[in-house]
């Protein structure tokens, strides 16, 4: 099963510092059909001005990941963390029994980054984070897989059964990306446009994807990102 999810449909937000597309109900966009795809709780598609952030607010029992598409994205936190990622890194922080965290966009330009909450197996965690510098190169024309679970082999360890893959495909490539019985995956065409077994995902836009295998025709220059994750039924 295929479902096109067109990016004009999706929740906005606009704080004149921070303009949001919201895949899933968030903040003032609630739509009760729409509150996750299995596990994965929020996907914001955030622009953030320079000299602008997220002051420091709290999280408990959620794994959030940050996925910079363009600029410079700063962290801190109440566990002593701070650092700074930039096009097609990512920060990984695992809330648990409670974290206070800043964002911030201390660069020259506007910062583009995917905000992705997942809800954690269990609750109670002790509270973690990290990030990693991974080479872009890496993602062209192959999968780049970043994320998976605690028993998976990806560099990225979080506390769910979930896989998340990055790639950059040159204009007229193709890829598949296999969904198994029993899984389901949700892609997000970051920038460009693709042809996914025929239909047509243009920039911001996305897709669910459950239970079938999926072929990716670059219709131009295209970077896209799937979480791969258990089907919950």
């Amino acid at each position: 099963m295929l479902k096109k999810l067109d990016n004009n449909y999706m929740g906005r937000s606009n704080l004149g510092w921070l303009k949001s597309i919201f895949h899933f109900s968030f903040a003032d966009y609630y739509n009760p059909e729409n509150m996750n795809f299995g596990m994965l709780r929020v996907i914001n598609d955030d622009l953030v001005e320079a000299g602008t952030g997220f002051g420091l607010h709290p999280h408990k029992n959620m794994e959030i990941i940050s996925y910079v598409v363009d600029g410079e994205l700063t962290h801190g936190d109440s566990m002593g963390n701070k650092s700074t990622i930039s096009r097609g890194h990512v920060q990984y922080m695992s809330a648990g029994t409670g974290v206070y965290h800043s964002e911030f966009n201390n660069g020259e330009r506007t910062l583009r980054f995917l905000q992705i909450w997942i809800l954690p197996d269990q609750t109670g965690y002790v509270p973690s984070y990290g990030d990693f510098r991974f080479n872009w190169d890496d993602r062209t024309n192959k999968w780049l897989h970043m994320v998976s679970s605690k028993t998976g082999d990806a560099p990225i360890k979080i506390n769910q059964d979930m896989n998340v893959f990055a790639l950059e495909l040159d204009k007229d490539k193709e890829i598949s990306f296999s969904v198994s019985k029993g899984r389901q995956a949700y892609m997000v065409q970051i920038e460009g446009s693709s042809s996914v077994n025929n239909l047509v995902l243009s920039t911001r836009d996305a897709m669910e994807i459950v239970e079938e295998d999926i072929e990716i025709t670059a219709n131009e220059h295209s970077h896209v990102l799937i979480l791969e994750m258990k089907n919950l039924g």
